[in-house]
């Protein structure tokens, strides 16, 4: 398999170095500024603590937290240990919540006070030995500062490979029980690297974390991609609002970000944009849907530094498969990029035989990046990963020249009377009318025809639009039976699992 030839061995030896090379420069800025030495010591100090009550390689540790100091703080510390860390997204219910804590096995869980009422009852937990609230207390926990006072620091676990799982995220459970990805020390640090690289990241830029740490996304995408060269990682810790978001941006001189596209486009639109200096910001990445032009055009005279590189990737390949190249993201908008270095992907048909360049098909994902399999999943390992690739399940093509394009989830495609249509092409085209937020694209049942298109449209609250416009925009750029007979506009955004997916099951049942 082809790697970075100079890598970190760990995740613990990247920070090591990353402390060694710069101790006093800032690592974290949240409600506070904490430098690289800082949280070495905090990381250090709760290593031992966890070491103090039984965590060994292997164990697992689970983060109900949002975004703050602690989250990475517990990360470096497991990794110190050889623990496996489990983030659990704040929006998970008791429900979820005790499944996901039974299925990964966690003895340790560390939570905000706040979300104490999500917290199953411990009889319903056998393997957790402790809790630990932060931000205050709550029934059946001790309080986080007990994990920083442990008397000494915890030293490094020996026998910790780059191959150990470091993490462990769960997909976001669309169809049936979510499975836990196991991520490896190498799998993050070669995504870190790839984003680094890519981006020409180093030790001056700050990276903006406003999606959750919980993700692969915020963590390792935003997070470990901006540590590894030395940079600062801002935490957005509230809940999004744009003038919120921009206030962050400006006061903190961020030059880096991953951001789902309606992000960029409230910005775009947000009435007082030019009034935050927002001239450090160069590299706002994004994944997950089309970029709407009229934003790309909007964000090209407010914010002409900005360059919006697209990307595609998933929990199983710890964030980055495609990368847009820097220089040519203006002339391959429809584009996700093109192969991470040492990763490859092909197209396959339905019996897995490649197609040529152009012809669409399911994309199978293979590198040092993709996980060796779900936790405790073997029927999923077996079907899922074949032959080193991740069957990925989206549809999509790659052109002569390895730009990727993606077309849909393979079970999201709508056959309307014998003719495949993809719903991210019509997504595509609707992104770019202006006044359009966010969309989505479902196939509505109909006794004649199997199905038929149906557009649920997100608009903001001052939009003249109307779904007449909508269809009419369609018409001119689609085939016939490409264009929505229906349309929906509403200004409630699109329902989102804890992951951020568009959960398109819900809206077929609306």
């Amino acid at each position: 398999m082809l790697c970075f030839s100079e890598r970190p061995a760990t995740l613990a030896a990247m920070f090591s170095d990353l402390v060694h090379r710069f101790p006093e420069r800032p690592a974290i800025v949240e409600d506070r500024t904490i430098t690289y030495r800082e949280l070495d010591g905090l990381s250090r100090t709760i290593a031992a603590g966890l070491s103090d009550r039984g965590i060994a390689h292997g164990d697992r540790v689970a983060l109900f937290l949002g975004n703050c100091w602690e989250f990475l703080a517990c990360v470096y510390a497991c990794n110190r240990i050889g623990a496996i860390v489990v983030p659990i997204g704040t929006r998970q219910r008791q429900a979820e919540l005790e499944f996901l804590l039974n299925d990964s096995g966690a003895k340790i869980l560390i939570f905000e006070a706040d979300l104490a009422d999500a917290i199953p009852s411990r009889d319903a937990l056998p393997a957790l030995v402790q809790m630990f609230s932060v931000y205050g207390t709550a029934n059946d926990a001790r309080p986080f500062s007990e994990l920083l006072a442990a008397a000494s620091q915890s030293p490094f676990s020996p026998g910790i490979s780059e191959e150990d799982v470091a993490v462990i995220l769960y997909t976001s459970g669309t169809t049936g029980r979510p499975k836990g990805a196991q991520l490896t020390h190498l799998g993050i640090l070669h995504s870190a690297l790839t984003f680094a690289r890519c981006h020409g990241l180093t030790e001056v830029d700050r990276g903006l974390v406003a999606v959750p740490l919980s993700h692969v996304t915020g963590l390792v995408g935003v997070a470990l991609s901006t540590m590894i060269v030395g940079g600062c990682v801002v935490l957005m810790r509230q809940a999004y609002k744009t003038p919120d978001f921009l206030a962050l941006a400006s006061r903190e001189n961020i030059t880096y970000s991953i951001l789902v596209p309606t992000i960029y486009t409230l910005c775009a639109m947000h009435p007082e944009l030019g009034s935050y200096d927002l001239t450090s910001w160069r590299i706002g990445c994004f994944g997950g849907a089309p970029m709407p032009v009229a934003t790309i055009e909007m964000l090209a005279e407010k914010l002409p530094r900005l360059q919006l590189l697209n990307a595609y990737g998933a929990t199983e390949t710890t964030s980055p498969s495609t990368v847009m190249p820097r220089t040519q993201w203006r002339d391959h908008i429809d584009s996700v990029g093109v192969t991470v270095p040492c990763g490859r992907i092909k197209v396959v048909d339905d019996d897995g035989r490649e197609v040529p360049p152009g012809t669409s098909g399911e994309l199978w994902i293979a590198g040092p990046m993709v996980v060796p399999g779900y936790w405790r999943r073997p029927e999923a390992n077996a079907s899922e990963f074949v032959d080193g690739f991740w069957r990925s399940g989206d549809i999509g093509s790659i052109d002569a020249d390895g730009f990727v394009r993606i077309f849909d989830r393979k079970k999201d495609m709508i056959n309307r009377g014998g003719f495949k249509i993809f719903s991210a092409e019509v997504e595509n085209v609707i992104s770019s009318v202006e006044g359009v937020l966010e969309c989505a694209i479902i196939g509505r049942a109909d006794p004649v025809l199997g199905e038929r298109v149906h557009a649920i449209v997100v608009i903001a609250e001052q939009s003249t639009l109307t779904a007449d416009n909508v269809r009419s925009f369609c018409a001119e750029r689609l085939s016939d039976y490409k264009v929505p007979e229906t349309v929906t506009l509403q200004t409630l955004p699109l329902p989102r699992n804890a992951n951020g997916k568009v959960q398109k099951p819900q809206l077929r049942k609306g």
